[in-house]
């Protein structure tokens, strides 16, 4: 939850930050109203959907005005919608856990698409509206849960990977999460596909400089389920809603 606000503070942050450009436009050369085409242009944001965060990596090309071709790598957790943080009340300092989670998930996405103008800003500034949508291929990589549990005397502390079919792998034993990097070479890697759409309002006052916010829909497909939770089915689809916050640049 700390993550999350301070990802948020950062959106926020930098939402300022860039409107504080309008102070500033006499000293900019390239302006809203000069309207040059500007042919190249890349941009890097974070981004929240409704599962969790990542981070993104766009580079366009601009074919016009009104349509450019996108490029884009991502990267981003995924949380089963079931999944719940506790803490073992009978034990000092335990710390938290997610039971019944197999592994913590997360995709690499590399996508193709096209943005396309649907309102120009006028010559003074304002908000500029365009749909974005593109497809690729992406990579889940599912990394094994460990956790500290005590044997059967209370005596001994160790880590183990969970087991749900593990009779000493139940919540009286759970001590707490092990460290992260715990079965790291354990990964597994399922292959997949993706599509996402969504609407892109760029705010910045200059061509040269992008600020955006944007929000839509991704849709991704694995043809081998990926477990996620203990009791719960693998999955092979996610559907996910997202909002991002963009920054970057335009140049020839």
């Amino acid at each position: 939850m700390r993550l999350v606000t301070f990802i948020l503070l950062i959106i926020f942050s930098g939402i300022a930050f860039s409107f504080s450009g309008y102070a500033q436009k006499d000293y900019e050369v390239d302006s809203i109203s000069e309207r040059i085409l500007l042919k190249k242009e890349y941009s890097g944001g974070i981004l929240l959907h409704n599962l969790g965060m990542g981070v993104r990596f766009r580079k366009a090309k601009n074919k016009s005005f009104f349509v450019s071709r996108i490029l884009e790598i991502e990267l981003v957790s995924m949380k089963h919608p079931k999944q719940i943080k506790v803490v073992n009340p009978y034990y000092f300092n335990a710390r938290s856990y997610v039971y019944g989670k197999l592994n913590h998930v997360y995709m690499l996405r590399a996508g193709y698409g096209r943005k396309r103008l649907l309102n120009r800003k006028p010559y003074w500034g304002g908000v500029e509206l365009r749909v974005i949508y593109l497809g690729g291929v992406a990579l889940a990589f599912a990394k094994p849960v460990y956790l500290y549990f005590w044997d059967d005397n209370y005596i001994t502390l160790k880590d183990e990977r969970y087991d749900p079919d593990n009779p000493y792998h139940t919540p009286e034993y759970i001590y707490g999460r092990a460290p992260y990097l715990e079965g790291f070479s354990e990964t597994s890697v399922y292959p997949g596909l993706y599509l996402k759409a969504g609407l892109n309002f760029e705010y910045g006052p200059y061509n040269t400089k992008i600020r955006a916010l944007e929000a839509g829909a991704t849709a991704e497909f694995y043809p081998s389920a990926i477990p996620m939770m203990a009791y719960n089915p693998a999955h092979n689809f996610f559907f996910t809603f997202y909002i991002s916050f963009q920054f970057g640049k335009r140049y020839n």
